[in-house]
């Protein structure tokens, strides 16, 4: 699904226009990406939960040398879906 489409979408489930659809979509997601930055966790109910998690420092591999190096520590972003959600998926 496209932005566009999921645009579409918006609009036709909430009874609004496009245009209004897309500032709601891009509002949402602002707000869910300013949360994640400042470390905070984002509850969807029926949709799933995002969260940032501190991902330890490893050795890793380069596959062109074969020479072993340092894969450094970082945040990243997880998404853990709701029970309804990954039960209509199956």
């Amino acid at each position: 699904m496209t932005k566009a489409e999921l645009v579409s979408a918006i609009a036709k489930g909430a009874g609004i226009t496009k245009k209004q659809a897309d500032a709601a979509l891009k509002a949402a997601v602002a707000a869910i990406s300013d949360a994640l930055k400042k470390g905070e966790r984002v509850a969807i109910p029926g949709f799933g939960i995002f969260s940032v998690r501190q991902r330890a420092s490893r050795k890793g591999r380069n596959p062109r040398t074969g020479a072993v190096i340092e894969i450094p520590a970082r945040k990243v972003v997880v998404f853990k879906p709701a029970k309804d959600l990954r039960e209509g998926v199956k």
